[in-house]
């Protein structure tokens, strides 16, 4: 039962044991993560190319993706509102960056051009489909399959290397409550939406489990329960990233810990510097603990839940 998760685990252990020294290396593991989650995407919409009745399967993954959503963004909301509200967190004077890295809208653009790359892999594969018929869809599984491989490799030396000590995340409450928050709130929103979407209990523990690292849990969840499957938990956790994007500005001197929190594995990445433009060097190293902590649990809590 354990076979496929210590098959998939492997990389990720393997990664982790590698020290990296140089910033040249470092720099291009992060380039080859990038390059494979675009290819890993690329090949998803190849597979959901030969979906029997695509129109009607697209549909559906719409209309899941969407219930997977509401019921998630409600129990986190409510569930970071109490945490920001039992912490009482404050960046209060904290001294806002003028020229974050990152704006808002580039960074959204970041995120809507991942959708674009699916897209482009669904019209890939009927193209494909038509030269080549059945085969190209069965090469292009193979291919997503060790390209999956590598990816968690090149993951588990990025956690290694990331700068953050065990000492670190243990010593910041803030971060630790906040991920424990967003965990606990995500997980039970999988348990809510598992009979709604036709899934079994762990099926929908594991499709709520990304924590929003929406190309890393797509790319698991459509490994194991296919396509169909893996776009639903693609479009839950990208929107996730988006909503954050909007509540962060509005909610970071309001309710801190929801601005923080709400964006999950990403606020170590992706939204961090919307975070640090918007709620000062303050609330970085409790963004980065929070979004470690998640991004650490998020591969292996989805695989070992999906090998039940």
């Amino acid at each position: 039962m354990f076979t496929g998760l210590l098959i998939v685990l492997l990389p990720l252990l393997l990664g982790y044991l590698v020290p990296v020294r140089h910033a040249g290396a470092m720099a291009l593991i992060n380039r080859s993560v990038n390059a494979s989650v675009y290819l890993i995407l690329l090949l998803m919409g190849i597979s959901l190319a030969g979906l029997d009745n695509l129109a009607g399967q697209l549909s559906q993954m719409g209309v899941q993706a969407g219930l997977l959503f509401s019921i998630t963004a409600a129990t986190n909301l409510l569930g970071l509102l109490w945490l920001s509200r039992r912490l009482r967190l404050s960046v209060g004077d904290s001294p806002v960056v003028a020229n974050a890295p990152t704006s808002k809208l580039t960074a959204m653009l970041g995120s809507l051009a991942l959708v674009g790359v699916v897209m482009a892999g669904v019209l890939i594969g009927l193209l494909l489909g038509w030269l080549v018929g059945e085969p190209a869809y069965a090469w292009a599984e193979r291919l997503a399959e060790w390209a999956l491989y590598a990816l968690l490799a090149l993951i588990g030396c990025q956690l290694r290397n990331s700068g953050m000590s065990l000492k670190q995340i243990l010593l910041n409450r803030f971060g630790l409550a906040i991920a424990a928050t967003v965990a606990v709130c995500s997980l039970l929103a999988g348990l809510l939406a598992a009979p709604l979407l036709g899934l079994s209990w762990n099926q929908g523990l594991a499709m709520a489990s990304g924590f929003g690292w929406y190309s890393l849990s797509a790319i698991l969840i459509g490994d194991q329960l296919g396509p169909l499957l893996g776009g639903v938990a693609f479009f839950n956790d990208l929107a996730r990233e988006l909503l954050a994007f909007v509540l962060i500005p509005l909610l970071i001197h309001r309710a801190t810990p929801l601005a923080i929190g709400y964006g999950g594995a990403t606020s170590m990445d992706f939204t961090l510097p919307v975070i640090q433009q918007h709620g000062g060097v303050a609330c970085v190293p409790i963004a980065v603990v929070s979004g470690f902590i998640l991004s650490l649990l998020s591969p292996p809590l989805i695989l070992f839940l999906l090998s039940l």
